[in-house]
């Protein structure tokens, strides 16, 4: 009787542009033919597995992770419900996954948002794939929340930065986890932008001192002196993904091995 194959997913954490080193941990992967079978992010683990999941290619990713620039996604609003009022984000996001929904992906894939008016962990697996990265990347303060069937989302990295738990619901037998960390606090405050990050770091530091990852493998590029603001670093982010997914091969090929997974 066939066993069932292992399903291997992929977990990708939040982080801003520090997130872009996801791009060189899945180079690798696919150039070892590891497979990735599901795909969960947040914030932006969910904006570049969200891409990904819509079949474009990684190199595509990377080449256009140089050219983005916050202008690209910005459009200052009176700040009511936040600073950026995200319609500019939108757009970029509909593009950049060619109108997709979940159910035309390639690869299963599911963003993560919070429910900031009732504090619930949302999994947006339906729809349009564009509103449910807009949703997940909405750090609050900073982009006015995303409406969504009268719910007020915002980033999932409230609630959830590395999105493990939601692979297991998925179906996911072997988990590949993604921890982009975050950056310690020493930033001057300047603005209110500096603030409201200062302040969302400060959380999740406090936050990931008590919280275990259940993973199969984590994998934790070293960003150390990079910031989420700083897209203009995407190839020094890109290579940390690379030059950790390398240093883990023997042990990612080693866990598929033990599971019946042979690359």
């Amino acid at each position: 009787m066939n066993k069932k194959k292992p399903l291997v997913g992929l977990a990708l954490g939040a982080g801003g542009a520090r997130g872009l080193a996801h791009l060189g941990v899945i180079e690798i992967l696919e150039k070892e033919n590891i497979p990735i079978d599901i795909i969960t992010g947040t914030s932006m683990g969910s904006l570049i597995g969200g891409i990904y999941a819509c079949g474009t290619p990684v190199k595509y990713i990377i080449q256009l992770s140089r050219e983005l620039n916050w202008d690209n996604v910005t459009d200052i609003t009176f700040p009511r419900k936040g600073l950026i009022k995200g319609d500019k984000l939108l757009s970029f996001l509909e593009i950049i996954t060619q109108n997709k929904d979940f159910e035309d992906l390639q690869i299963p894939f599911a963003a993560i948002a919070c429910d900031i008016e009732k504090g619930e962990h949302i999994v947006l697996n339906t729809g349009s794939v564009a509103k449910a990265i807009r949703a997940s990347t909405s750090i609050p303060g900073i982009y006015v929340p995303f409406q969504h069937q009268d719910r007020y989302l915002v980033d999932g990295g409230v609630l959830d930065r590395v999105p493990i738990s939601t692979l297991r619901m998925m179906g996911a037998d072997i988990i590949i986890a993604v921890d982009i960390g975050v950056k310690a606090v020493n930033n001057n405050v300047k603005n209110l932008f500096d603030i409201l990050l200062n302040t969302f770091d400060i959380m999740q530091q406090e936050f990931e001192k008590i919280k275990e990852h259940d993973a199969d493998i984590i994998i934790k590029p070293d960003l150390e002196n990079i910031t989420k603001f700083e897209l203009d670093k995407a190839d020094l982010c890109v290579k940390a993904g690379r030059d950790v997914a390398k240093q883990m091969l023997d042990k990612i090929k080693n866990t598929l091995s033990r599971r019946g997974l042979y690359v």
